[in-house]
């Protein structure tokens, strides 16, 4: 939860739709370019799938498809909605980040996400021997679009977003990816190829962020607080449960000796009372600062060209 001290997440001003079409930063632009013209190339040229997407009976000595399957639409909604969803995550984490980390970001989520792809696909064939599980094309921007989501439940979990009807808080919108999927994939079997895209898509940027990314703030790798550890993502009722399980994969990960900060924590030895809860408040108020930041400069922008239209429509 945020300090006492924080604002409540502010609300966008009547009128403001043009929010949503502006501010989109270089880096999603040219990424949302790319995705538009493999899936021009891809609609064009049908053999070029076998070259592009991930099939892990040709990964070998097809390598490349390990990165080159995460930009790859195959489908016109597919397209669409990496589009609109890599423009609208990638400006509310771009001015956090910067554009060299989020580019980081976005290779590693893409490449590891296809990497765990293919070694899931190479085990399934050999436990069914169903060879569907080598030759299938698995491609898809969905993976990153998850990570994007897990970045901003780190930054921004109290941030409510409009879900149609609904109101549904940031830290909650990955999870409710993944029980979405998982629910689809019963019933439309041909969306079976996404899940995995997806589910690994959200744990390998947790991984991430949880462990690898270096705070510049402090020069230490990862986000220990206890609000984004890995049964954050499930109800607290089941919190009891995960969490043994999910130590195990945390003392993997950081049985290595990191150097302290200035407050003398380290990652794999006992933190100094609160210092996580801190750590968490002081991303917090960043990003909420940030996205307050810009949502004034929207609104002004906002303002003035309706001044503008006023002051043109009373010199008529």
């Amino acid at each position: 939860m945020m300090s006492g001290s924080s604002p409540p997440p502010p609300s966008l001003p009547a009128g403001s739709g043009s929010f949503f079409f502006r501010g989109y930063t270089k880096l999603c632009k040219g990424l949302a370019v790319i995705l538009l013209l493999v899936h021009l190339v891809v609609q064009l040229f049908p053999s070029a799938v076998t070259y592009l997407a991930l099939i892990p009976g040709r990964t070998i000595p097809f390598a490349w498809n390990l990165i080159t399957a995460g930009y790859v639409e195959q489908t016109i909604p597919g397209v669409i909605v990496s589009i609109i969803g890599l423009l609208l995550f990638g400006k509310l984490l771009e001015p956090l980040w910067g554009s060299k980390e989020l580019s980081k970001f976005i290779f590693i989520v893409n490449f590891s996400t296809s990497a765990c792809v293919f070694i899931t696909a190479i085990v399934l064939y050999y436990i069914t021997q169903q060879e569907i599980y080598l030759y299938t094309p698995l491609s898809g921007f969905y993976g990153v679009l998850s990570g994007l989501l897990v970045g901003i439940k780190q930054l921004l979990p109290d941030q409510e977003l409009n879900l149609f009807v609904l109101k549904v808080k940031a830290k909650w919108i990955p999870s409710l990816v993944a029980v979405i999927s998982v629910f689809v994939r019963f019933f439309v079997k041909d969306l079976m190829s996404y899940l995995p895209v997806v589910l690994f898509g959200i744990y390998m940027s947790w991984i991430y962020l949880r462990y690898f990314q270096k705070r510049l703030e402090t020069g230490l790798k990862g986000d220990p607080s206890e609000e984004f550890t890995f049964s954050s993502f499930f109800p607290e009722v089941l919190r009891p449960v995960l969490d043994p399980i999910a130590s195990i994969f945390h003392r993997l990960l950081c049985g290595r000796s990191e150097r302290s900060d200035a407050r003398g924590q380290t990652l794999d030895t006992s933190p100094l009372p609160g210092s996580d809860s801190i750590e968490a408040n002081r991303r917090r108020e960043r990003g909420q600062r940030a996205l307050e930041q810009r949502l004034a400069e929207k609104l002004a922008a906002v303002r003035s060209s309706e001044g503008t239209s006023l002051d043109a429509a009373d010199k008529v």
